[in-house]
């Protein structure tokens, strides 16, 4: 989109640095594949399980009216994000681009719609929901400290900055250490959750299955507040992508892809019903409603003086979901910025690490803004519309490349009854709130509109029509960045680049 250096010669339609000096090798530079399947499992597992599963319980509960009803519920959303989990695992093996499904819209409907999903995403869902996960870090670790009175807010805001600039900087310095710190903490909140499940089960066992008698009862089956519990079960279900944002960094993704989707999804399903059975045998369904924190609940009575390692769990769970947000974002942007809707300076790879170390910094300035604004959790309202459209509108895209393209390499296909089926549930999320929630609605649709005077006036304006001062600012701009960060443009893996034609 805005070109690199000052008086470089445009290669392949872009003005970039180029990728010799500045110590690049005479190879080029470009995203190495270091993810496991392992690697990919914990990636998976470690978004998805995130604060959610401690504390939405009681959101569901509210919404469903019984414990039956509400266990109907995660149990259907757990196999709504398992299909669309499959759905992606398709999409990733036939377009094997990082970015998920900025990377498919792009490929299927073109770039005006490809723009707008990252436009939303860089305005509002990305920035917005790493802030929050960062806050609620803050929150669980700064709170024992005041026990008996409200956390400083600055206090809670600037932890929650060095959360965000540590995470960034563990992944600008090598992509094994993010990993690492992923791996980690999905075993640390996994074997929590697996504490609470254990548990549970014991609890059964001594015969506390009271709450369990007409589960049913009190159930509400009006469509608006089934709609309301299954976002919020959703809510805790969210980052089955995250892997498909790294596509191009797994090694053999033919494979792993599939595989750790495989693998992760009915593990995270399993671990979220039997964690709400767990709290059902021990929690009432008044316990549970008047809850901010229903595991913090659960602990307070059944771990006794050992009830301080769930709300660690909650930080633990919050950090990891943070690093991976961090991960999958940055390669967003990074992808983004090579197919030119972004400045190429961001879809520079340090020449040594080998990570996309402007794309971090930008991700994670982004973030750092909007941890300055007060009322950041009100922000999340605004996008629930923008995210189910675009994810619905890449499964359509996969539906419409098996009729565009049927002859096009697809190492996994699966029935046409799977995207089908997520596409019609993708419809009513996205009618919902449109009914449910118009004001906010329509302030996110106007937040992806406002992306396409930027299309057309900057994004679709030739470089060599640009004015020259703007040019030569944005070259100084992206040398500058180029020398700070030791690092150049990247070259697509030839073999992904072959493969995804």
């Amino acid at each position: 989109m805005l070109s690199g250096a000052a008086g470089a010669p445009e290669e392949n339609g872009r003005a970039g640095v180029g990728s010799e000096g500045a110590g690049a090798p005479p190879g080029g530079v470009s995203l190495k594949r270091s993810i496991t399947l392992a690697n990919g499992v914990a990636l998976i597992v470690g978004t998805i399980i995130g604060s959610g599963i401690f504390v939405t319980p009681t959101g569901v509960l509210r919404e469903a009216g019984s414990p039956g009803l509400a266990l109907v519920v995660w149990a259907a959303c757990g196999a709504f994000s398992i299909v669309g989990a499959l759905c992606y695992a398709e999409l990733g093996t036939t377009i094997k681009k990082s970015g998920a499904s900025y990377a498919y819209i792009l490929e299927a409907f073109g770039e005006l719609p490809a723009f707008i999903r990252l436009w939303t995403s860089l305005l509002i869902i990305e920035p917005t929901s790493q802030a929050v996960i960062a806050i609620t870090f803050a929150n669980y670790l700064v709170q024992p400290i005041f026990p008996s009175c409200e956390a400083p807010y600055l206090a809670g805001r600037l932890l929650a900055a060095v959360c965000i600039c540590l995470l960034t900087f563990v992944n600008c310095a090598y992509v094994k250490w993010g990993t690492r710190v992923q791996d980690l903490s999905t075993y640390a909140k996994v074997l929590a959750l697996i504490a609470v499940i254990i548990a549970g089960i014991v609890c059964i066992g001594q015969g506390r299955s009271e709450n369990f008698t007409d589960s049913f009862e009190g159930s509400s089956w009006q469509v608006g507040n089934i709609a309301l519990a299954l976002y919020s079960a959703l809510f805790s279900y969210s980052g089955w992508d995250t892997l498909n944002f790294v596509t191009e960094e797994i090694k053999n993704p033919e494979r792993n892809l599939p595989l750790s989707i495989g693998i992760s999804m009915p593990i995270v399903t399993v671990i979220y019903i039997m964690t709400n059975v767990a709290y059902y045998s021990v929690l009432s369904k008044t316990d549970i409603l008047a809850s901010d924190a229903v595991a913090v609940s659960f602990a307070d009575q059944v771990f006794g003086v050992m009830n301080w390692t769930i709300p660690l769990a909650v930080a633990l769970s919050c950090f990891g979901g943070l690093n991976a947000s961090i991960l999958a974002a940055s390669r967003l942007f990074f992808v983004g910025s090579r197919e030119g809707h972004l400045p190429d300076a961001i879809c520079m790879i340090h020449v040594k690490r080998f990570t996309p170390v402007p794309a971090l910094l930008f991700n994670g300035a982004m973030a750092l803004v909007y941890l300055c604004v007060q009322d950041i959790f009100k922000l999340i309202n605004y996008y629930s519309f923008s995210y189910w459209f675009f994810v619905g509108l890449s499964i359509a895209g996969q539906l419409y490349l098996r009729w565009k393209e049927p002859s096009k390499e697809r190492p996994l296909k699966l029935s046409i009854v799977f995207p089908v089926v997520f596409c019609l549930c993708t419809i009513f999320l996205v009618a919902v709130p449109l009914y449910t929630d118009p004001v906010n609605s329509a302030i996110g649709i106007a937040i992806a509109a406002s992306g396409l005077p930027f299309y057309f006036l900057v994004v679709r304006v030739p470089e060599t029509k640009r004015p020259g001062c703007l040019r030569r600012a944005v070259a100084s701009v992206t040398r500058l960045i180029q020398i700070l960060s030791l690092s150049v443009l990247t070259e697509m893996d030839p073999d992904t680049e072959a493969k995804s034609q």
